[in-house]
């Protein structure tokens, strides 16, 4: 199950659209018409992107009276973000052998 979740993080997280979505959500929930207006798409088209987001489980929808905000949801990023700090441990130590060879090397 963990492994679909970050598939489907990544796979939502790989459209700019929907990259700019969560960033706009980072600031505070907004409605699908305020999500849209930066884009020159239509809102059934934004509405795509938002349900994309909302089945990654990285949005969810509110209920305002008459509105449905969307706002962030931080767990999946998360999740997506410790997948990635272990291949950045990973290579900050490659990088830290490669620096004290080229060190080691210097001083030959």
């Amino acid at each position: 199950m963990h492994q679909q979740h970050l598939d489907a993080t990544f796979a939502a997280l790989a459209d700019p659209t929907r990259r700019a979505i969560l960033a706009r959500l980072a600031s505070g929930q907004a409605s699908v018409t305020e999500l849209a207006k930066p884009f020159a798409m239509s809102q059934p088209a934004v509405s795509k992107h938002l349900k994309v987001l909302e089945r990654a489980g990285l949005i969810s929808r509110g209920r305002d009276a008459q509105r449905r905000p969307r706002r962030l949801e931080a767990k999946r990023l998360g999740e997506a973000t410790k997948w990635l700090e272990r291949y950045r441990r990973l290579w900050e130590r490659n990088y830290q052998r490669l620096d004290a060879l080229l060190e080691e090397l210097k001083t030959r």
